[in-house]
């Protein structure tokens, strides 16, 4: 069964490693419950509000799996918020969700409605918090890019509270099969693939824009189709 393994928030803190010399990536688990309201978890913040919050990245996902496969390659144990997470989940690979897949978190009516409409995208905040912290952080953004293990933000549909251990159920589960990981890997590795994000109905405006910008930039260099007979 998909469970919240653990819920974590995060303060402003001086950093100098810092775009803004703030960061509030150190996010650390909470015991529940919690609320939750269309702009994230009561009790955490965002420090750079140009690249992160906001409703559609209100909650940030990552999955235990996902930790554990960075705990083998880094050769040290990685807790629960390393990654700047607000829920820690186990049991659901959050990449493989096609986007728009609706969570259900919790008991329905009590809990929350989740949305996964966004990816991660690795910055040098991340880079410098992970050196802090102890991890290698050389070519730490470009290591992470390549892995294709970004973790969804998720948009708040149904407000309400949380607790670790709460199930998750997927409620929506959208047909035209471009997931998490495919939205990643258009946006930050292969430019080619972001006109198959274009199938996506509801689609994040900004990554809309993205997509069918490539498909203008391109339409002029692609050779003439072929006569139909």
């Amino acid at each position: 069964m998909a469970f919240v393994r653990s819920i974590s928030v995060g303060q402003p803190q001086d950093k100098d490693w810092a775009a803004l010399g703030r960061s509030s990536i150190d996010k650390r688990p909470v015991g529940g419950p919690v609320a939750v309201h269309e702009l994230g978890i009561d009790g955490d913040s965002v420090c750079d509000t140009q690249h992160h919050g906001g409703p559609d990245q209100a909650v940030y996902a990552y999955a235990r799996e996902d930790l554990d496969f960075w705990e083998t390659e880094l050769g040290t144990p990685i807790r629960d918020g390393q990654f700047g997470e607000n829920l820690t989940t186990e049991g659901i690979d959050l990449n493989a969700l096609p986007i728009g897949t609706r969570l259900q978190v919790g008991e329905a009516g009590v809990g929350v409605v989740l949305e996964a409409v966004y990816v991660r995208t690795p910055c040098n905040d991340f880079k410098g918090w992970m050196g802090e912290s102890g991890y290698e952080p050389r070519a730490w953004v470009k290591r992470f890019t390549r892995e294709a293990r970004p973790g969804p933000y998720l948009r708040v549909l149904e407000t309400g509270t949380i607790a670790p251990g709460d199930p998750i159920e997927v409620v929506h589960l959208p047909s035209h099969g471009k997931t998490i990981r495919d939205m990643f890997v258009a946006l930050n590795t292969d430019r080619s693939r972001l006109p198959e994000l274009l199938v996506v109905e509801g689609l994040l405006p900004k990554v809309r824009a993205k997509a069918e910008d490539f498909v203008q930039r391109t339409a002029g260099s692609l050779p003439p189709a072929e006569p139909v007979a």
